[in-house]
């Protein structure tokens, strides 16, 4: 059974492929699935189950698939403007649609696939990125967040009192000079000119002009736009869903990564559609380990839907008031350090957030007791 439940979001694309095939306001079924998840996800009760899976070959039947498969709507939808005498607002629910598409599952499932051992895997998770102008993205993910996550080193790591439109922007440049710099640094050792041609960064726009070629030969030029709209919407839709997963959490440099330096959405849809990646904090303890062994971690502060958090989020006063603070209040209360709470104090302050350290005169937190 649980090898079924994450062919739920292979359903969905399936679902938005046929909304495309078939033409007309169907062209809006891919985008839907996004109001439906989020209301499911937010009205069942949390998922702490641990999954009974042991076939690696079964389990990454449905990763393959929703990898490759958004890629491919790409391709259906230029067919679709090619084929079908649509009007601007059924071409945009086609543009929405493979945006989404693109977030989730895409993300997710390639996300799985480029943290693998397998080169054969890693090469089609860092393309089928094309998805989201961003087939460089493993570098300053595997090499960057994953050593520098909650500090102020990680560009995915938003700190305190930041909303989500300023957030999400910085890190869409952030995050590509990070993965410029790195690519380019490496080739310096090897003693070779930072514009080299092997810099991966010419791979990735050869592959993204080979794409939008095929989309020409399909579409035509009205294909090739509405496919860059809906590739850059969707890579700072992805931007934006950082900000949930690690907001205003404190780590020193250097100190080791424990299970309180993340926020995990336990959701049943979060985590089936998303492959664990909202089971976030044990992915971060061991990053090979594939994403059905992750186990949730049930001391943790509980937060809402990673769609709750999203929606939420468009509206700063409510994200901070509602969901965050409290959250974080009890983060520095219960399960930070000495040495974070004296940096969690001091981005409260910048924040102009209450001091709430000081209404607890005596704080013993968890970290220290029972090793978060």
């Amino acid at each position: 059974m649980d090898y079924l439940k994450y062919w739920t979001p292979v359903l969905v694309v399936a679902l938005s492929a046929a909304g495309l095939i078939a033409g007309g306001d169907w062209m809006w079924v891919g985008i839907i699935t996004f109001p439906v998840l989020a209301t499911l996800d937010s009205i069942l009760p949390r998922d702490y189950s641990v999954r009974k899976m042991s076939n690696n070959f079964l389990a990454n039947i449905p990763i393959w698939l929703c990898c490759i498969g958004p890629v491919a709507l790409y391709l259906v939808f230029a067919w679709s403007l090619s084929v079908h005498e649509l009007t601007t607002w059924q071409k945009v629910g086609g543009v929405l649609s493979v945006a989404w598409m693109g977030v989730i599952p895409l993300v997710p499932a390639a996300h799985e696939l480029y943290h693998m051992r397998n080169p054969i895997a890693r090469t089609v998770g860092r393309y089928g990125h094309l998805c989201i102008l961003d087939c460089t993205r493993d570098i300053g993910h595997v090499v960057g967040h994953h050593i520098d996550v909650a500090t102020p080193d990680d560009g995915d790591t938003a700190a305190r009192g930041k909303d989500l439109y300023s957030f999400t922007w910085g890190a869409f440049i952030e995050s590509t000079k990070y993965a410029m710099n790195m690519e380019a640094n490496a080739l310096r050792k090897k003693g070779k000119s930072p514009w080299h041609y092997s810099h991966r960064a010419w791979r990735a726009l050869l592959a993204l002009g080979a794409f939008h070629v095929v989309i020409f030969l399909i579409g035509g030029w009205e294909a090739n736009v509405c496919a860059l709209a809906g590739q850059t919407i969707a890579r700072f839709w992805v931007e934006s869903f950082n900000y949930f997963q690690h907001y205003g959490v404190i780590r020193l440099k250097g100190a080791p990564i424990g299970r309180r330096h993340l926020w995990n959405h336990l959701g049943w849809f979060s985590r089936t559609c998303g492959f664990e990646i909202t089971n976030h904090a044990d992915h971060h303890l061991n990053s090979y380990q594939v994403y059905y062994k992750l186990v949730p971690h049930k001391e943790a502060i509980p937060m809402p839907s990673v769609f709750v958090c999203f929606l939420s989020a468009l509206i700063p006063p409510l994200w901070h008031e509602v969901i965050i603070k409290p959250a974080l209040k009890r983060w520095d209360l219960e399960f930070a350090t000495k040495e974070e709470r004296v940096l969690a104090a001091e981005q409260n302050r910048k924040a102009g957030w209450p001091d709430w350290q000081n209404e607890q005169p005596e704080i013993v937190g968890k970290a220290a007791t029972v090793g978060v």
